[in-house]
């Protein structure tokens, strides 16, 4: 930073060049997001195929950066070298083998579930499981869970957009409003052109975002190493940090390189993240608005590439360590999740950590719409619908998801700005723990209907029970509950994550009273899929508008 900008953020206790640079970009991307109803001339945005899903017709590229931009959040931007910072290569860099693995996993499945959702017009997962196993209780677990595990993930990214202001200089007001203001702001933008614009217009910031957060990145990997002694130096300076005893436990404080006792962590932690990925509804509901399987799959050859970027933004964690940075809150309180703002604005001119804060800004933005019209979508789906009004038209659909998608970004806000951030996060890894409990009725329900369905229901239900309290009894010396997502396996001794063992012991609950059910004749319930739909593409003749069959219009018990 020059001196000039040093002497005008010192008096003023705002960055004002980095704060002009954020509100240009910000502006732009709100004149996008309202223009994008115009995109692709969506002419009818009343029902929820155009306005929840964009009209399932986005490309090979618009697909790529939508998924990206869903994907790869502001908080994986924060919290990811946040946690390298603070606590090494097992709580952070586990993300870059997770990111790897997620990708093979769904070119196998997702392709089929786009393939049944387009032919029966699916736009949920919880529609799939109701159809594929005809019981509307496992499509409101499936609904339910995923609209609870969204919650938690929308408010962080609110919180990313909140360490940003914190950097520049803006929330430290004693006066509430004042404080608040500029994130109360960015909701009502963000409600706004949501409301407007539906799925179209996260789609084509996405574009935005992602080549400024492309230029940050490489930019930074360049030449912040060579402002500060190199790579060499770098990880030698994390090296020394993660194996210096922490006072208040006498442990190291993080780990450098995982050793034989956190192997199964380390490789827990990613599976169970790879697994867990695209089992959210907002992964969902960007995969489904591509126009043809094919698309799906070619994107799950190129997302890699934003893996790449993940793993050069998981190192700023460590330049941080080496540049000496201080990521203290304007409470005067050190706050890790700080560290990359805090890096870019000690370490660039002011106007390139505009840039930078605007990256991370507009990147809340983008997954935050995806995720409450995901959630919108469940609610309009398969609790309103499916439970209240039976035979609601599809613009009375758009209109119930238009306002549930204002109500939940309501809640992320109210939930952001009476609550202590940790609550934020810890409620953000009970969704990981929560949402990979739909795997097998989603996923497995994809290639067999061997399982019964009051058994998924039953393997589900374990599952929850016993990730949340798994969690729950997790503590550490700041947070006597839900302190972290790691706890002892049962059995083998070793710690891993809590959601991938919640995970095996809903497989096995299922798979047992599979054999249960069979055994006393229990209803299997009707499927109203077939083989072929499981295959069928864009431009198939078999891929219509199906009216609903009798078990869809009257769903069974």
């Amino acid at each position: 930073m020059n001196t000039t900008t040093t002497l005008a953020a010192s008096e003023t206790g705002v960055n004002g060049v980095a704060l002009a640079v954020l509100i240009a970009l910000f502006t732009l991307v709100t004149v996008m997001g309202f223009l994008a109803s115009r995109w692709r001339r969506a002419s009818n945005l009343q029902t929820l195929d155009e306005w929840g899903l964009g009209g399932r017709s986005f490309g090979t590229w618009v697909t790529w950066f939508l998924i990206g931009g869903d994907i790869y959040t502001a908080y994986t931007f924060i919290a990811v070298p946040a946690a390298m910072f603070a606590l090494g290569s097992v709580s952070g860099f586990f993300a870059i083998p997770y990111a790897i693995v997620v990708y093979p996993i769904i070119f196998v499945f997702m392709s089929r579930l786009w393939s049944v959702s387009h032919r029966h017009g699916y736009v949920t997962t919880a529609d799939f499981v109701g159809g594929r196993y005809g019981s509307r209780w496992l499509s409101l677990a499936m609904a339910l869970t995923g609209i609870l595990a969204t919650m938690p993930y929308i408010a962080l990214q609110l919180v990313g957009i909140q360490a940003v202001l914190e950097v520049i200089g803006i929330g430290g007001a004693d006066n509430v409003i004042a404080r608040d203001l500029p994130l109360l702001i960015a909701f009502a933008v963000l409600a706004a052109y949501t409301y407007s614009s539906g799925l179209r217009a996260p789609a084509i910031i996405a574009f935005v975002k992602d080549t400024l957060i492309y230029l940050v990145i490489i930019v930074a990997v360049i030449y912040l190493p060579s402002r500060y002694g190199g790579w060499g130096h770098i990880f030698d300076a994390a090296e020394a940090k993660m194996t210096t005893p922490n006072p208040a436990t006498g442990k190291p404080t993080g780990t450098f390189i995982p050793n034989s006792q956190q192997y199964w962590a380390y490789a827990t932690l990613a599976l169970g993240s790879a697994l867990a990925l695209f089992m959210y509804p907002h992964s969902i509901t960007a995969t489904l608005s591509s126009k043809s399987r094919n698309t799906i799959r070619r994107n799950a050859a190129i997302l890699p590439a934003y893996t790449f970027l993940l793993g050069l933004l998981a190192l700023l964690g460590w330049v941080a360590i080496a540049a000496g940075t201080k990521p203290i809150g304007l409470d005067g309180k050190p706050n890790a999740q700080l560290v990359v703002p805090q890096l870019f604005e000690d370490a660039f001119p002011a106007w390139f950590a505009g840039v930078a804060f605007s990256a991370i800004a507009i990147g809340a933005l983008v997954p935050a719409a995806i995720m409450s019209i995901a959630a919108a979508n469940l609610f309009t789906r398969n609790v309103y619908r499916e439970w209240f009004r039976p035979g609601a038209t599809p613009a009375q659909e758009a209109k119930v998801s238009k306002l549930t998608s204002l109500f939940v970004k309501f809640v992320a806000l109210i939930f952001v700005l009476t609550l202590d951030k940790q609550n934020a996060i810890n409620f953000q890894l009970l969704g990981g723990i929560w949402i990979l409990q739909t795997f097998p009725a989603i996923v497995f329900g994809l290639y067999t209907r061997w399982f019964h369905r009051w058994a998924l229901l039953a393997g589900w239900a374990v599952g929850m029970v016993y990730g949340t309290i798994a969690a729950y009894n997790v503590s550490s010396a700041t947070a006597p509950h839900f302190a972290g997502s790691l706890a002892s396996i049962p059995g083998i001794a070793q710690m891993g994550y809590i959601a991938l063992t919640a995970f095996v012991v809903n497989i096995i609950v299922a798979a047992v009273l599979t054999l249960v059910m069979r055994a006393v004749n229990a209803p299997e319930g009707v499927d109203v899929t077939i083989r072929g739909d499981y295959f069928a593409d864009a431009g198939d003749p078999r891929v219509t508008q199906l009216p609903p069959t009798p078990t869809e219009a009257t769903p069974s018990p």
